[in-house]
């Protein structure tokens, strides 16, 4: 985990910038994504920069719509299938259906010659390159630039490339790395919180907690979460903000962090400007902070006696239905 995620920013530089030739797709209204785990939560962030990018609603869809069902109309739509594997069954009929009721299928994988690609109108490969570790990492920063370079596609003017450029020789080193590691040591519950692409972040960085460290985390909207979930911060609570540092989310980022405060909880707030002075787009913003992440969960589950390469419950590949 500690070399595959330390090539997180070099794979997503390489991925975010590759060509890619489109199918033809005409009068697209809408995109749907189909993903499990910490491919859903790149799909997650590349939903809420393709929403704004493109105007067209992009919203995840259930694969056992498809693997234990007959499926749903998909006609005028794009099905983006994201999977390193491109192997889990219930992946590979939900391709296949989304194609026979009418959609595009578009695929995002990290294993050439897989049956998703073989399903899909179009595969981005990911180009991650071989990835042993049980928790995905440099798979799921790569799918989300590989989103990114199908987004530029779709949108020649939207433009991943200064991004990229930004991040290709940072290195993935929080400077409160410790800091953050002693709050994860101490907490029990903790929630991640992000807004827009952080959000998916967040998802993603709540699940390698429990994948990794066995510590139980959630992650929420940081509107979402002064709902009813803002009563667990009665009990001791860590909270972590994933900022991205769009201007739009401030305000929304703010009064969460606010909130908690006065809760008394133990609050930490990242951001890409902690190591970087870029202007990122959203979702290389999202990414940055997943590579940021990733060190800090490691060194928490060894602290732990924890070995997170092979997660005692889990493989690498996982077959649901």
């Amino acid at each position: 985990m500690a070399k595959e995620s330390a090539e997180s920013l070099s794979v997503f530089t390489q991925a975010a910038t590759q060509s890619v030739a489109l199918p033809d797709i005409s009068a697209l209204q809408a995109i749907y994504t189909i993903a499990r785990g910490s491919s859903d939560a790149a799909a997650n962030i590349l939903s809420y920069e393709m929403m704004r990018e493109l105007g067209v609603p992009v919203t995840s869809l259930p694969p056992s719509v498809f693997s234990l069902g007959d499926g749903v109309a998909m006609d005028h739509a794009a099905a983006l299938v994201v999977s390193q594997s491109g192997a889990s069954d219930d992946l590979v009929r939900s391709a296949k259906g989304a194609r026979a009721r009418g959609a595009r299928v578009l695929a995002l994988t990290n294993q050439p010659d897989s049956a998703v690609e073989a399903a899909a109108d179009l595969t981005v490969p990911i180009g991650a390159g071989p990835e042993r570790a049980v928790p995905a990492t440099k798979t799921v920063i790569g799918a989300i630039a590989a989103g990114m370079a199908l987004l530029h596609a779709l949108k020649p003017a939207y433009d991943p490339a200064p991004s990229a450029s930004a991040l290709q020789d940072i290195a993935p080193q929080h400077p409160d790395a410790q800091r953050l590691k002693s709050a994860f040591l101490r907490a029990r519950h903790v929630y991640v919180i992000g807004r827009d692409t952080g959000f998916g972040a967040a998802q993603e960085v709540a699940l390698k907690l429990k994948e990794c460290c066995a510590l139980h985390a959630e992650a929420y909207s940081s509107s979402e979460v002064l709902h009813g979930p803002l009563q667990l911060a009665t009990n001791p609570l860590m909270v972590l903000i994933l900022d991205t540092g769009a201007a739009p989310v401030q305000d929304s980022l703010d009064q969460a962090e606010a909130r908690f405060r006065d809760a008394e909880c133990d609050v930490h707030r990242l951001r890409p400007r902690d190591v970087i002075d870029a202007d990122l787009l959203p979702a290389a913003a999202a990414a940055l902070l997943l590579a940021l992440m990733y060190p800090v969960i490691l060194d928490t589950a060894l602290a732990l006696g924890l070995n997170p390469d092979t997660p005692e419950t889990l493989s690498k590949v996982t077959q649901t239905t």
